[in-house]
């Protein structure tokens, strides 16, 4: 066991006996950082619509609700193809840990919301508070990009590439954003 493998607890007995597995798959942080935030970027930039009204609370209220969505989904996807053998209780408990597992999709969409929430509060402009945003979330992947290359074993060179590649993603959708507006 090197340094960066945890010690992997002992299988906890259910009800009737059998033990339950130890999770597949844990609460994938770093995963769910990338992930997270691209889905704000791209919420960002889509609610943010020329001419039209604006609404940073309901702006920042649609990305939660779209980051809790795409989490759940994640999920149950993730339940579904692993389906084990056993009771309607060990499913379902399965599955709530296959949910909870998800957090940190949703986690990764808070700086745009508290972006947003701030915009509302002190009345800023969308444009400024879309570029500001999109620009946070570009910087915010590549030191995702970065740091779990680094955790993973890359050198520090390798590892800031990994992080602009990461970063051109949030490019991509700054963009987008200008071409389609």
């Amino acid at each position: 066991m090197n340094d960066t493998q945890q010690p992997q607890p002992a299988p906890r007995p259910t009800p009737n006996g059998r033990p339950f597995p130890p999770p597949r798959r844990g609460p994938d942080w770093m995963f769910g950082g990338v992930y997270g935030t691209v889905l704000a970027s791209g919420l960002l930039a889509a609610l943010d619509q020329k001419g039209g009204e604006y609404t940073p609370f309901y702006d920042a209220s649609w990305v939660l609700v779209t980051a809790a969505a795409a989490a759940l989904a994640h999920g149950y996807s993730h339940h579904m193809t692993s389906h084990q053998p056993g009771s309607a209780a060990y499913r379902w408990h399965v599955l709530a840990r296959a949910l909870w597992n998800e957090w940190p999709v949703i986690v990764a969409t808070l700086p745009t919301v508290l972006l947003l929430v701030a915009a509302g509060i002190a009345g800023w402009d969308s444009y400024g508070v879309t570029a500001i945003g999109l620009g946070l979330n570009t910087a915010l992947l590549f030191a995702w990009g970065s740091f779990v290359a680094l955790r993973v074993g890359y050198r520090l060179g390798p590892s800031l590439l990994i992080g602009l590649a990461d970063a051109t993603i949030g490019l991509a959708i700054i963009v987008a954003n200008a071409l389609l507006k």
